[in-house]
This record gives structure tokens, sequence and C-alpha cells, in this order.
């Protein structure tokens, strides 16, 4: 998709998968990397994508996002759900490179707007977001749809 001074963006494969294991342990996120195989090859019929930054050996970063519609908009929004730069990587612009990279997708596939998905423990990418045009419109609040067995 794009290169910049060594590091490639490109959208992830299930082939990726043990590289993205480990930056997500990193991150605290344990998750086996046959199942995130699957998971990362399901983007590919679906409406969103999975963007890697890579420059030589494991990925560097991770920005996921997902359309989908609303009564409130004309376009479709993009949500990005999941961004991720490993601890020896950040504060080298490689977040806002995946950033980037998803807004032109996102506005490829139609999109109109871009939202970012920060968890309440997540003050780095809260100071990310700000730093990138991001303003908070509030909270939000979760519920299984399934009981837990």
């Amino acid at each position: 998709m794009a290169s910049r001074y060594g590091l490639e963006i490109r959208a992830a494969t299930g082939a990726d998968a043990s590289g993205l294991s480990e930056l997500l342990r990193a991150a605290g996120q344990r998750l086996d990397p046959d199942r995130l195989s699957q998971r990362i090859e399901a983007f590919r019929h679906g409406t969103g994508s999975a963007l890697l930054a890579l420059e030589w050996g494991p990925p560097s970063g991770l920005i996921v996002w997902h359309a989908y519609r609303s009564l409130d908009a004309d376009l479709p929004t993009a949500l990005i759900t999941t961004l991720l730069v490993g601890p020896d990587e950040r504060r080298r612009g490689i977040g806002r490179l995946l950033l980037k990279a998803a807004s032109q997708a996102a506005r490829a596939s139609g999109c109109g707007t871009i939202q970012l998905l920060i968890g309440p423990e997540q003050p780095e990418l809260t100071a990310f977001g700000a730093a990138t045009g991001f303003s908070d419109i509030g909270s939000l609040w979760v519920r299984p749809l399934r009981k837990k067995t």
C-alpha cells in the first residue's frame, strides 16, 4: 500500500498472525496465532481492514477499522477499533502513518468520518487522538449478547 523510509504499510494476511500475536502480547493481549489468522482473513470479506506497518522482523504496528452506517449520517462512518504500535517503535510517526493509510482506505470505501475507539485505561492513545484531530464525543457502553459458559 505505502512505503516510507523502509517502512511498509499493507493489508494484514493470515500469514502475519504469528508476528501480530507478538505485537498484541506486548500490548497485554494474548491471542492464539491460529485464531488470530482466522480473524484477520475474515476482514477480506467485511467492511473494513487490518493494516500493518512493517520494517524488518515482526510488525511494528497495526490498525483495524470497520465501516458502519447510522441514521444521522449520509455516508458510512469508519471506526478504528485497534491501533497499536510496538513499545520500542513509538514516537517515530508509525501511528500517524497507519492512521493516514486507514483514513485513505476508509475514504476510498465511501466513508465520510472516522472515529477512534479509546478505552478508559489508554492515556497514550487519548493523547494521540487529541494530537491527530479527534474530538472526545462521549463514552461507549458495552454488554455481552451471550451468557458466558
